[in-house]
């Protein structure tokens, strides 16, 4: 059976290990990060019930969603706000909690995200920015610059992973056919940074798929050779991508 490393964090990751086993499939858990609640709930509580009337909410993952949620059971923005997600998984989180949100089509990252019309010309709109500190920083500067007013509410914050040695050990025995799904450029420099020796360079000897030719590239700069571009990050076209390279 192949093995397929699933590198999301913990929280987040257990959609991608359905798709991993529907795909006949082992998922392997190797998270490339950590996420915890907000340090200052209380703090984070206050600036996301602030942004309720903000013209336009910006939701950037389903992590988001999730800490959003337990900070304020049944926050909802106001009727006028458009919502906004980053990806169509945090677009179906958020309508779970019964939040219509519009994802792009194209595209499931800030790029894509700043091409949507609601984000063309916002000029002279409050715009609420909900997520985690850190990231690319790609979305702050860009709005600010089209002349928005960007509230950023953090609900969570991103860690570095702690790793078992069971987990450890586990990659260290995948054997071909084997392959990494990663669609975070963070996560990357975790487990190159961080990770044993040895367990890196097996990583870096079985094929990696991504989600984004950016992430390839930055694959590539870490020493990974084998590197696959996968459709989107959700989880059916990770794991189809990395069928796809079994068959090759």
């Amino acid at each position: 059976m192949p093995h397929l490393i699933v590198t999301r964090p913990a929280l987040t990751a257990e959609a991608l290990r359905r798709a991993v086993r529907r795909g006949g499939a082992q998922p392997l858990s190797l998270p490339g990060l950590a996420l915890a609640a907000a340090p200052d709930p209380a703090a984070a509580r206050g600036a996301l019930e602030a942004a309720r009337d903000a013209s336009i909410w910006i939701v950037t993952s389903p992590a988001a969603v999730h800490f959003m949620r337990r900070l304020a059971p049944g926050i909802a923005p106001s009727a006028s706000t458009r919502v906004l997600a980053v990806g169509r998984g945090t677009a179906r989180a958020l309508g779970r909690l019964g939040i219509a949100a519009v994802a792009p089509e194209r595209g499931e990252d800030s790029e894509g995200l700043l091409a949507l019309p609601d984000l063309r010309d916002p000029a002279g709109r409050r715009i609420a920015l909900i997520g985690a500190p850190g990231g690319r920083g790609v979305l702050v500067p860009s709005l600010t610059g089209r002349g928005a007013e960007v509230l950023a509410v953090h609900v969570y914050r991103r860690l570095p992973p702690r790793w078992r040695p069971a987990q450890l050990e586990a990659v260290l025995a995948a054997r071909a056919p084997a392959a990494t799904l990663l669609s975070s450029a963070e996560a990357l420099g975790h487990l190159t940074a961080r990770l044993p020796p040895e367990v890196r360079l097996h990583l870096q000897t079985l094929p990696l798929i991504v989600s984004s030719e950016r992430l390839a590239a930055h694959a590539h700069e870490a020493g990974f050779g084998d590197v696959r571009v996968a459709g989107s990050p959700a989880p059916g076209d990770l794991v189809a991508a990395a069928l796809r390279r079994f068959e090759a």
